[in-house]
């Protein structure tokens, strides 16, 4: 529910400066840890609305907003450039977003970002958006596809009941307060039979308000007084009430409590929503069998539940949690972490996933999936959900279907009543934000591409039904609504949704990676700063599901073939390293990007055999998906043609040796994802349990001599044996390596030293941090961990001498400070102006250019003998006062100086006082040197 404006900043900068520590627990580590002797500031200013300041976790770097940020599912992150700094914490104001910053060097300081994402959140990039925001109209949209003649969104037969039951409520791993057992139920009444579970979790949502819908909302858990719960959980009823009419029972759970704490896991609650979904399943396992004479009064009125057959639907958040919970009903978790101990009593047939966030980008390879991407969603912006998709090609077997669903004009919100205005108990919001002078030509409501509230809430219930249907009914006929064979569904309305898929009965596939070889076009990384090697230049608007970002500003493995043409039939050649097998497929099935808004891009299509065969298969026809610099509208679209003119031509298609693409447009662009064959139908799936890897953190002292070897903790569990990619952040380069690790779980561990050199001079601790992606057979739980090395030597004493605190004006008052020892850290200060006894400098007394860059507000007008006396403070007045007053790391000592300005007007001696203070690694806060100085009149 990130909601971004263009006055979102504030415009004043004060500066309090040191680094410190945090907690293993609340930890958001940097992505890159930097030395020790890197400067937190070296250009000595931070950007209007950022501060560093000091608070009980220890020193931190603070972002402000002048509006409310509402609390969302998107991660808010702060960044250096492109490099990842860490994922700060939201104080309770809604405004402010505080990050540690133990070991972090935040680089050059004009550099500094707020992204949630993809998008920038902080006023310099929000105008820099705005700038470069294409000003192409997007293509209208296209007439529906034809519509499938089994429609999922039609009510079915059976008449439902509906209620609320409350439990007990359980204590969770890493969260302080307990977390509630709540939740909705609409179940079919006289169903015969066990009838098959559809489990709904919502997601990041303010937890409580005040008022009624045009009151306030209200973060944390529990509530505070004098206000009450948000009821998210029953913002899914409509969704629920067309399922319960089908035959399913539905029960959709409350997570307040995992949404007000989830700031204190580092995986972003992602494990506690996994606990709390399978403690609700453990619940229905026993109301299924002898715990039904106990059950809550609205189990007892449903139908009976049958475990076996389990849909988990998850909203933003909550479909990252429910992705975990059926990884963790396969592979179980790290009981540390865990917050469910009991048996696996039920299976889980299939995932929806809405909106959501996958911040590990560790999907559940063998459980079907349909995760829903809303083309105006203005929270998880970037769609990320689409790895839910790409993430697990190659992993496992690949017979589950894992489709993503396109839904242009749909935005994050409105897929839950409560969340949705006009609909929810409490204040409620639309999170596309709208630039009011420049709206959205795509997403501002009202165009023709964006869906009112009903129309996105239909047409979700319609395609969460067809998963149910084909996940759990396994009804082939509803099928080709989810896998790209380009139909509608009836009961979606006007909905434009466009839909692609990998896995089920799909083969031989084309997958770039470093060992293929193309010619004609470019090998191009996903996720890379350099616009020479990325597959979008990350310098121009526009963003694609497909590349989405993660822990690393860049990430080997992941790529794409791209196209760029000015001439018709300039022919682009994938070889694979290997031969591929189409054979037995129906068609060559490719995922295809264009960019927005373009119109009739075409390729013709073709195939070679290791024998030199070559045959034509056909063309294909492309238009853009309406978008704007707002939109993650670069996605690819699923185009089939049919392998006839292969068999014809006698091609060996069990040794397809590459795949041309030839444009025919005069020209354009284009991104090639994969190709794989194809046929339809649906394989019987059974999940395994694959070999798991969890990444730990440990926590170690510093030590005062030589050097000590630590190793991350990597948890291995489960049979077999499988690969995984490991990242590892170098802490004296700042980049981040990766390799291939085999995993064999009871073999040996995946060694991952970390040397640690010892010494006595005071630092502010270093934080090294390890990720993890599943490559081949396994699955990744926790995707990251580390080493936070904390700081076990005092800090210096600070003394202040004169240089020239005595001068006429005109001249520069400067002062010395000096520390008691080196340290291998800059060492900041706060600084403020204070009161004096006597006349105190004024406003108008010091250089106007130097109060406006430590200040932040506009200098006065000017002063002179023969003017009258502009209006003037006392600079003890002065709120905030942002000196870059810092002792660089191996020195003992720096220069202060404020320019003091020669006005031509007679006055007595005049003074003033900088009271300079600083953070100690523990959060307290330390008094330090007085700066005094006293201004003559000039001779």
């Amino acid at each position: 529910m990130i909601h971004a404006r263009r006055t979102l900043v504030a415009a004043a900068a004060l500066l309090a400066v040191v680094v410190g520590s945090q907690g293993v627990a609340q930890a958001r580590p940097a992505a890159e840890p930097a030395p020790p002797a890197t400067s937190a500031d070296p250009d000595g200013r931070l950007p209007a609305g950022w501060q560093i300041t000091g608070a009980r976790s220890g020193q931190q770097l603070t972002w402000r907003s002048t509006t409310p940020v509402p609390m969302g599912d998107a991660a808010v992150e702060f960044y250096s450039g492109d490099r990842l700094l860490g994922r700060p914490l939201a104080a309770k104001d809604g405004h402010t977003f505080n990050l540690a910053l133990q070991g972090v060097a935040l680089g050059p300081a004009k550099d500094l970002q707020v992204r949630a994402a993809g998008r920038r959140l902080d006023e310099a990039g929000i105008e820099a958006d705005s700038r470069r925001r294409a000003s192409k109209a997007p293509v209208k949209p296209s007439a529906l596809p034809p519509a499938n003649p089994v429609d999922p969104g039609v009510p079915g037969p059976y008449r439902t009941v509906s209620g609320e039951y409350e439990l007990k409520s359980v204590k969770l791993p890493d969260f302080p307060e307990p977390v509630e057992m709540r939740a909705a139920v609409v179940a079919p009444a006289e169903a015969q039979g066990n009838r098959p579970l559809a489990l709904f979790l919502h997601g990041r949502h303010p937890t409580c308000y005040t008022g009624g819908p045009e009151g306030e909302l209200v973060g944390g858990w529990p509530c505070p007084t004098d206000s009450k719960p948000v009821p998210s959980h029953r913002g899914t009823l409509h969704d629920q009430k067309l399922l319960a009419s089908q035959g399913y029972v539905t029960v959709s759970i409350s997570a307040n409590g995992v949404n007000g704490q989830d700031y204190l896991a580092e995986d972003g609650g992602a494990q506690a929503r996994s606990s709390l979904v399978r403690q609700h399943l453990a619940q229905w396992a026993n109301w299924s069998g002898a715990g039904r004479t106990s059950a809550p009064a609205i189990v007892r009125k449903a139908a009976r539940a049958d475990l076996s057959r389990v849909l988990l639907v998850g909203h933003s958040r909550g479909g990252e949690g429910v992705n975990r919970a059926a990884m963790d009903s396969l592979s179980e978790p790290p009981a540390d972490q865990d917050g469910y101990r009991g048996p696996v009593r039920w299976k889980i047939s299939g995932t929806v996933l809405i909106g959501p966030t996958i911040f590990g980008q560790n999907p559940t390879p063998d459980v079907p999936s349909m995760t829903i991407l809303p083309g105006c969603d203005g929270d998880v912006g970037d769609l990320q959900g689409e790895i839910f998709v790409d993430g697990t090609r190659g992993v496992s077997r690949g017979a589950a279907l894992h489709s993503a669903v396109y839904m242009v004009g749909a935005n994050h919100n409105y897929f839950n009543t409560e969340w949705t205005p006009g609909q929810a108990e409490a204040p409620a919001n639309d999170d596309f934000w709208v630039d009011e002078e420049s709206p959205d030509p795509v997403c501002t409501p009202g165009t023709a591409t964006r869906l009112t509230a009903e129309q996105q809430q239909t047409a979700g219930s319609t395609y969460i039904a067809a998963a149910a249907q084909v996940f759990v009914a396994g009804d082939d006929r509803v099928r080709p609504l989810l896998d790209g064979s380009g139909v509608s569904a009836k009961s979606a309305g006007p909905a434009r949704v466009l839909t692609h898929a990998v896995g089920a009965r799909r083969a031989g596939a084309f997958l770039p990676d470093p060992s293929v070889k193309v010619d004609g076009g470019r090998l191009c990384e996903q996720v890379d700063p350099d616009p020479a090697t990325a597959c979008l230049n990350p310098d121009e608007p526009g963003r694609s599901p497909h590349f989405a970002g993660w822990e690393t500003e860049r990430e080997a493995g992941r790529n794409a073939v791209a196209l760029d043409w000015s001439t018709p039939g300039s022919a682009v050649r994938v070889q694979p390293e290997r031969p591929v097998s189409v054979t037995g497929a129906e068609s060559l099935a490719l995922r295809v990007i264009v960019p927005p808004n373009t119109t009739g891009t075409r390729m013709d299509v073709s195939l070679t055999d290791t024998a030199g065969r070559r045959a034509k298969l056909g063309d294909i026809r492309l238009d853009g998906l309406p978008g704007s610099s707002q939109t993650a509208s670069y996605w690819g679209q699923e185009v089939r043609v049919p392998l006839t003119a292969a068999t014809t031509a006698g091609l060996d298609l069990k040794q397809v040796k590459s795949l041309e693409l030839t444009p025919l447009s005069g020209s354009g662009k284009a991104w090639l994802i994969d190709a794989w064959g194809w046929r339809p139908g649906m394989t019987d799936v059974q999940p395994v349990s694959l070999p798991r890897v969890d990444i730990g953190r440990l926590a170690a002292d510093e030590g005062d001599s030589g050097v000590k070897t630590y190793r991350v903790p990597v948890r291995l569990s489960g049979q077999g044996s499988g690969q995984i990619r490991l990242f590892v952040s170098d802490s004296a380069t700042r980049e981040t390596t990766s390799r291939v690790v085999t995993v064999r779980p009871g073999g040996e561990n995946i060694d991952v030293p970390v040397d640690v050199p010892g010494n006595t001079r005071y630092n502010y601790g270093t934080t090294y941090n390890v990720f993890a992606k599943a490559v081949h057979d396994t699955v990744v739980g926790n995707h990251r961990g580390g080493l936070i090395v904390k700081n076990d030597d005092p800090l210096p004493t600070f003394s202040v001498s004169p240089v020239l605190s005595r001068v006429a004006e005109g001249q520069n008052l400067t002062w010395r400070i000096t520390q008691s020892a080196v340290a291998d850290t800059e060492i900041w200060f706060d600084a403020a102006f204070a009161p004096v006894d006597g006349a105190e400098l004024s406003t108008t007394d010091v250089d106007p250019d130097w109060l406006g860059e430590v200040t932040g507000e506009s200098p006065p007008p000017a002063r002179s003998a023969a003017e009258s006396l502009a209006p003037a403070r006392p600079l003890s007045e002065l709120e905030g006062l942002n000196l870059p007053i810092a002792i660089p790391p191996g020195e003992l000592s720096t220069d202060v100086t404020i320019p003091i300005v020669a006005d031509g007007v007679s006055e007595p001696e005049e003074s003033l006082r900088i009271k300079l203070s600083l953070w100690t690694m523990d959060g307290e806060r330390l008094e330090g040197p007085v700066l005094d100085g006293t201004v003559t009149d000039a001779p």
